[in-house]
C-alpha cells in the first residue's frame, strides 16, 4: 500500500510527496476561498461546492481551513463561521442542519503518543461523524473518532473527547453530558427568556411541516 491508502485505511501513514501534492490541491482553493469578497454569497458558495466532497447549499464564512476538502461530507443548510479548522485526514461526516459557532475545530489528525514512534513521521488519521441538527458552540474542539448524536448541541469551549448522544446538552473539559433536550425547551431561545408569541407561532407551524 502507498502512503495515501494507509491513510484512506486508517492506517499509520507518513505524509510523502503524492500526499502533500493532494494538500496543494486544496490549499489553491482555499486561496481562492479565504481572499474571495466576502459580500459575495454566490461566489462563496460555489468555492465551498468545488472544496467539499459532497454538500448542498453550504455556507462557510472565511476563512476557513481544512487538509484535503474532499474528505469533508455536509447535509444540507450547512453552516460554519469564522475561523473553522477541519483536518480532514480521514472522513468528516455532518449531517443536516448543523451549525459551527466561530473558531470550532474539528480534528481527524493525529500523531503517536511516545516520542520514538512521534518521531518516525508516521500519523494517523480516524473518522468524525456527526449527526443531523446539532449545534456545537464556540471554540469548541471535536478529536479524532468522536461521534457526536443528532439534535444535540455541544457547549462553547467544549473539548469533545468521547462520543456524546443524541439529544442533550454537553459542555466542559472533557466534554460532558449536562441534561437531555425536552419538548419544552421549545418555548425558550435563551436560558429562561420565552419566544414571542409571533415567534413561537411560526416555529409551531415549521415543526408541523
Amino acid at each position: 500500500m502507498n502512503h495515501i491508502e494507509r491513510r484512506d485505511a486508517e492506517l499509520p501513514y507518513i505524509s510523502d510527496e503524492a500526499v502533500m501534492a493532494q494538500q496543494a490541491e486544496c490549499r489553491k482553493i482555499l486561496q481562492r476561498l479565504n481572499t474571495a469578497d466576502r459580500s459575495n454569497g454566490e461566489l462563496l458558495k460555489k468555492i465551498v461546492k468545488e472544496l467539499l466532497g459532497r454538500s448542498e447549499d453550504a455556507v462557510i464564512n472565511p476563512p476557513f481551513y481544512c487538509d484535503y476538502g474532499f474528505n469533508i461530507e455536509v447535509g444540507k443548510n450547512f453552516f460554519a463561521n469564522y475561523n473553522c479548522t477541519i483536518l480532514d485526514v480521514a472522513k468528516v461526516k455532518i449531517g443536516d442542519n448543523c451549525q459551527l459557532a466561530p473558531n470550532v475545530a474539528i480534528y481527524t489528525a493525529g500523531h503517536p503518543i511516545h516520542p520514538a514512534a512521534r518521531n518516525s513521521q508516521y500519523e494517523y488519521g480516524i473518522s468524525v461523524v456527526i449527526g443531523d441538527n446539532v449545534w456545537i458552540g464556540g471554540s469548541s474542539v471535536i478529536v479524532p473518532g468522536v461521534h457526536i448524536g443528532s439534535n444535540t448541541v455541544i457547549g462553547a469551549g467544549s473539548v469533545v473527547t468521547k462520543d456524546i448522544p443524541d439529544w442533550v446538552v454537553a459542555a466542559g473539559n472533557p466534554c460532558r453530558v449536562i441534561r437531555r433536550i425536552t419538548e419544552q425547551d421549545k418555548e425558550y431561545y435563551y436560558k429562561d427568556r420565552k419566544f414571542d408569541n409571533a415567534a413561537y407561532t411560526e416555529i409551531l407551524r415549521g415543526s408541523a411541516e
